[in-house]
């Protein structure tokens, strides 16, 4: 979904540039900063470093709002697609969002009661990076997740803000500064000067859209059907096989179930029969770029066009993304240092100030 700039989302756009200003002044200070992604999660101190960083996986013997948290994080991940009886995995967010409040609950305070110990939690103040375009109702669920948690006070934080701000750039100068975050969950464009948020879009899915699209391909195209971890396996082995320039023909071999025969199986895909499926999905990204820069001001553009673009995210080192931005727009585009720990750094930053 494309979020595009309204004259009456300016104050609430405005009102980052304040949290920044309260943060900076220290005024209210949080104990630390939590990077709740759809794929993992991170917290962190201004002087500590990162306490935790673990999957965001739930596991529940029975729902999730009635049952009971057998394991979180990292302990979850093997699990996936191989639980049996009433066991269930969850995951607390989908698309960059919350999609499941009590699992949100409970692996938050999982992942806090890992980071600081048994100490009363309603002490510890937080701040926690939500995406720009969040609804009302998505914050407002987050902030009941983190009080049913525990938390005490915690306040929520644009995601490309604190992104840029972990990457370095100057964002607090009158000068236009443009960064594009490349999550698990969502995609989300950025135009950033004096300390806030200018413009913003975003695409819901991220690099788990990906993961997605290359099981669907196999799935409707070779009939055959693979788990969601096999299919990160297969896009990671994909980005790096396009980062070191391999021939098209090169092919990988991915392992899950022949629907032809209904049997446990291996399949070689040659790199170029998966090719069109991530352009496909660069693609998407790209225009986004380009429809967000048509909408800014010119003095903006003039910014851009001399800064270029920078790409933060976890999803950043897929190669193709740059490569179709600046086929679309022409303008220059870096990978953020630390690219997949940006947001992280962010709110490490702000705790700092």
């Amino acid at each position: 979904m494309l979020y595009k700039l309204r004259p009456e989302d300016i104050p609430s756009l405005n009102c980052y540039q304040d949290e920044m200003k309260r943060l900076f002044q220290g005024m209210g200070k949080p104990d630390f900063g939590i990077d709740f992604g759809t794929a993992n999660t991170r917290i962190v101190t201004s002087g500590g470093g990162i306490l935790f960083d673990e999957p965001s996986l739930c596991c529940f013997m029975g729902q999730a709002d009635r049952g009971e948290l057998v394991a979180a994080g990292s302990a979850v991940r093997s699990m996936l697609d191989r639980t049996s009886g009433a066991m269930m995995v969850a995951r607390p967010l989908k698309r960059g969002v919350l999609s499941d409040i009590a699992a949100a609950r409970d692996y938050l305070a999982y992942a806090v009661q890992s980071s600081v110990g048994q100490r009363r939690l309603r002490s510890f103040r937080a701040i926690i990076g939500v995406p720009a375009d969040a609804t009302n109702a998505e914050r407002s669920a987050l902030l009941t997740a983190a009080n049913d948690a525990g938390l005490g006070s915690v306040q929520l934080l644009a995601e490309p803000l604190v992104a840029a701000l972990g990457a370095d750039l100057p964002i607090e100068l009158p000068q236009g500064t443009m960064i594009v975050e490349c999550g698990a969950g969502t995609t989300e464009a950025a135009i950033l000067s004096l300390g806030g948020i200018c413009a913003t879009a975003s695409l819901r899915g991220g690099g788990d859209a990906l993961d997605g699209a290359i099981s669907d391909h196999l799935h409707f195209r070779h009939k055959f059907l693979i788990g969601a971890s096999t299919a990160e396996k297969a896009k990671r082995e994909l980005v790096e096989m396009f980062h070191d320039g391999v021939d098209a023909s090169v092919s990988i071999r991915i392992k899950g179930r022949n629907l032809a025969n209904g049997l446990p199986g291996a399949i070689s895909i040659p790199v170029s029969d998966l090719h069109p499926v991530v352009e496909k999905h660069v693609a998407g990204i790209a225009a986004m770029v380009l429809n967000l820069l048509s909408q800014i001001p010119p003095e903006l553009s003039r910014d851009i066009h001399d800064g270029g673009i920078v790409l933060t995210g976890g999803s950043a080192e897929i190669g193709l993304v740059g490569r179709a931005i600046v086929d679309v727009t022409g303008l220059s585009v870096t990978v953020a240092d630390n690219h997949a720990h940006c947001v992280a750094r962010g709110l490490q930053r702000a705790l700092a100030h």
